[in-house]
């Protein structure tokens, strides 16, 4: 009786039957606090990523290491998983089709990825919605920049039309001559681009939609995000903007997100000019940057509800559980080890939530964490995720 029982429990605890398994391709932070989310629901996480030490794959034990551009491998991770999803919009669609070929669910969709990870056909998309984006054109000439800036005017942005993040791939163009070194600098004649005029906004604005399978919608508040060098510095949540402009911008988002029929958390990018117009700048059909303050302020966080939405679960509530939170990264300086130094000082400060992503090398403008806190003000959370953000660095201290 006793080994009929045994067999009975071992049958019971495989993988397959103990618990859902969510396959997540890509190992960064993204994907490493969307395993952070997934784990107390009961859910196993599989990771695909070609760096067995990827922050995400060090807390996920049965991660497939391999490169996912590899359709072997890709079919190797999807057959362990109930449910894939992704951390970047880099992987190709056509990979993605295939897996849903031979059955496997994906979200969001290999159709939404191929709409999104091409930053034109995105905007072709959201301008055909009716969606207000700014003016843009495919370019395939340096001689098109020019006869491009003669109806949008100077300056003007110089973009990839793949692949860019961060700033990378973008080159602000401020004068006919200076459109040879924008050419080179992205890869014109390579790599297809296209120009946008440039927008003069007052606030960059930001929203997570999260929206599930069955096109249920949570929409988080308003965020106000600050740049440096192309690289988001500091989140504001809420928005210091009017509750007009708010719903404005919520309602934007969420049409976005369905325009393009996401299914997870999207990040939703805007422009705010000062004559109160909005202008969506772009989407990224992942968990977002701009979103990292959801894990404390928030009911239910952006990774939370992604990992409910791509699982076609009730999604959780998006609404702020204090007055106010900042959340600043925590960027690396120089190529040096993605150990923190000075942590234990940033820990002494009251209210500061520090997150450190467990790189193993930092580099210039390179996300090695990023610090929360919640208080009454913008004002008061400022001054403490600055004064915990100048305790912490990466290799030596400037």
């Amino acid at each position: 009786m006793h080994e009929t029982l045994d067999s009975a429990i071992k049958s019971l605890a495989t993988p397959k039957n103990f618990s859902v398994r969510l396959g997540i391709i890509g190992g960064g932070q993204l994907a490493r606090m969307t395993v952070m989310a997934a784990l107390p629901l009961g859910v196993e996480v599989i990771v695909l990523e070609k760096n067995p030490g990827s922050p995400a794959a060090r807390l996920a034990p049965d991660s497939v290491i391999g490169d996912w551009s590899d359709p072997e491998t890709m079919q190797r991770f999807a057959a362990q998983c109930d449910v894939v999803t992704l951390e970047n919009e880099f992987v190709d669609a056509q990979a993605l089709k295939v897996l849903e070929g031979a059955g496997h669910k994906v979200f969001p969709s290999a159709d939404c990825i191929a709409l999104t990870q091409d930053k034109l056909t995105q905007k072709q998309a959201l301008q055909n919605a009716g969606l207000a984006v700014p003016k843009f054109r495919a370019v395939k000439t340096a001689e098109e920049v020019i006869a491009a800036a003669n109806d949008f005017g100077w300056p003007l942005l110089l973009k990839t039309r793949r692949n860019g993040y961060d700033g990378k791939g973008n080159f602000t163009v401020r004068a006919e001559s200076a459109v040879p070194a924008g050419w080179q600098a992205l890869g014109g004649g390579v790599n297809e681009l296209f120009v946008e005029a440039f927008w003069h906004f007052s606030k960059e604005l930001a929203v997570i939609v999260t929206r599930g399978r069955d096109g249920a919608t949570a929409v988080y508040p308003v965020v106000e995000t600050v740049q440096r060098n192309h690289v988001c510095h500091v989140v504001k949540a809420p928005a210091q903007i009017s509750p007009q402009i708010a719903l404005q911008a919520r309602n934007l988002a969420a049409r976005a997100v369905e325009t393009v029929g996401g299914v997870g958390s999207f990040g939703v990018e805007m422009f705010l000019s000062a004559t109160g117009d909005l202008a969506i700048n772009e989407l990224a059909p992942r968990v977002h940057n701009s979103g990292h303050y959801t894990i404390e302020a928030c009911d239910c966080s952006q990774f939370e509800n992604h990992v409910r939405a791509v699982l076609g679960w009730p999604l959780g509530n998006p609404l702020m559980v204090a007055p106010t939170a900042v959340m600043q990264n925590l960027l690396g300086t120089e190529r040096a080890s993605g150990q923190p130094r000075g942590l234990e000082n940033a820990l002494r400060m009251t209210g500061a939530r520090v997150h450190i992503y467990g790189k193993m090398f930092s580099g210039p403008g390179r996300k090695m964490g990023h610090i929360t806190v919640l208080e009454n003000s913008l004002e008061e959370g400022l001054v403490i995720a600055e004064r915990a953000a100048q305790e912490i660095y990466f290799g030596t201290k400037l």
